[in-house]
């Protein structure tokens, strides 16, 4: 039935009002007790093979949301609601901003595929803190904040922006997501080079500690499909000097060459992060590449195209701790992460292993020939 209805109303619209009505659509159900107990039951039941212990955490599942759908922290319990395991809000930044000019988000239908160059639209770091303090929430799920560059900051000063942010919000944070890898801030993606990351990390690490003296709020850091190998390396191993406890694997992609597109080629063009199906092949070599590097040391977080219980499943046995979906959810509707949930439980009885935690990065392991570390 969603996927009528998206065809008969969601495609003929335009992909930005179509997000934000079926967001209002989710929160306002969250707000109606009976409603909100009925869907969860529903969309959100819980498999206890598949509990999850990550960065300290304990979750009912590896299953969340991943940053870009909720930036300001207004839905996070609509989306509990609706089965996700964790949900990351955001991007948010130091300072209220925008976002590029309309129309900024483009659907790729035939390649189950998203183009976006939202540009970190958000209320401000000062803005969502206030919000994430004032919850009371219904659900109890666990909350990731990613944060990122404000536009006008120059690169020069990016640590002391992500420092502001840092400093209020950590406190309201089950973890933290530092985001150098969106295309559509001019100069984000330098920061990703390790002579940048490493002072900009630490300054994070630092803040963060600083503003919540009592309790250790885990650090990750998101990186782009688009880094070279050796980049890839790069970070895993300053990931381990510095002493993160994790990193997210992938955020969108600005190639286009390669992948297959079927998509209008005037949409193809479009400038922006592409999401979905076409980035799954490669996010998923990044997020072998890392475990091979890191083995258990820190927590790999797989995004990018996870459409279905096989590449969820998939994704854990590469590597990935937990995982995350968001352009699949725009196409698959309220049943994807009961769908997700369910296959995962499957394919977990069906296996070798006892647990999920048992089977994180197993192929990986039989393709290098190395046990985890």
């Amino acid at each position: 039935m969603y996927k009528l209805f998206f065809h008969l109303v969601f495609k003929r619209m335009d992909p930005e009002q179509a997000h934000h009505m079926a967001f209002r659509w989710i929160r306002l159900a969250a707000r109606v007790p009976v409603l909100r107990t009925f869907v969860a039951a529903v969309l959100a039941p819980r498999h206890k093979a598949l509990r999850t212990e990550a960065l300290g955490l304990r979750m009912h599942g590896p299953f969340g949301l991943a940053a870009g759908f909720d930036k300001n922290a207004v839905g996070i319990d609509g989306m509990a609601m609706l089965g996700f395991d964790h949900v990351e809000i955001g991007t948010v930044t130091g300072e209220a901003q925008p976002g590029n000019p309309k129309k900024r988000m483009f659907r790729l239908v035939p390649d189950r595929a998203l183009i976006n160059r939202m540009g970190f639209n958000n209320e401000g770091s000062a803005a969502v803190a206030a919000r994430l303090a004032a919850r009371s929430p219904v659900f109890k799920t666990v909350v990731g904040v990613n944060i990122g560059k404000t536009k006008v900051v120059p690169e020069a000063d990016a640590a002391a922006d992500y420092v502001k942010s840092t400093e209020r919000l950590a406190r309201h944070a089950d973890y933290l997501v530092v985001n150098v890898s969106s295309p559509n801030t001019p100069g984000l993606r330098n920061l990703q080079a390790t002579e940048s990351l490493r002072p900009l990390l630490t300054a994070v690490r630092e803040a963060a500690d600083r503003s919540v003296p009592g309790r250790h709020v885990p650090l990750l850091v998101k990186i782009a499909p688009d880094l070279a190998d050796e980049d890839v390396d790069a970070v895993a191993d300053l990931a381990l000097e510095l002493g993160l406890d994790g990193i997210i694997a992938t955020n969108t992609t600005i190639a286009r060459d390669g992948l297959g597109l079927k998509s209008d080629p005037a949409v193809v063009r479009e400038t922006g992060g592409l999401s979905g199906a076409p980035v799954k092949q490669r996010s998923l070599e990044v997020l072998r590449r890392l475990y091979a590097r890191v083995g258990d040391r820190i927590v790999l977080v797989g995004v990018g195209g996870i459409e279905n219980a096989e590449d969820a499943w998939e994704r854990i046995l590469a590597g990935a701790t937990l995982i995350q979906g968001f352009s699949a959810f725009i196409y698959e509707g309220p049943f994807y992460a009961r769908a997700i949930h369910r296959g995962l439980a499957e394919r977990l009885a069906a296996s070798p292993y006892a647990t999920l935690a048992e089977a994180v990065g197993a192929d990986t392991r039989t393709r290098t020939g190395k046990a985890a570390k």
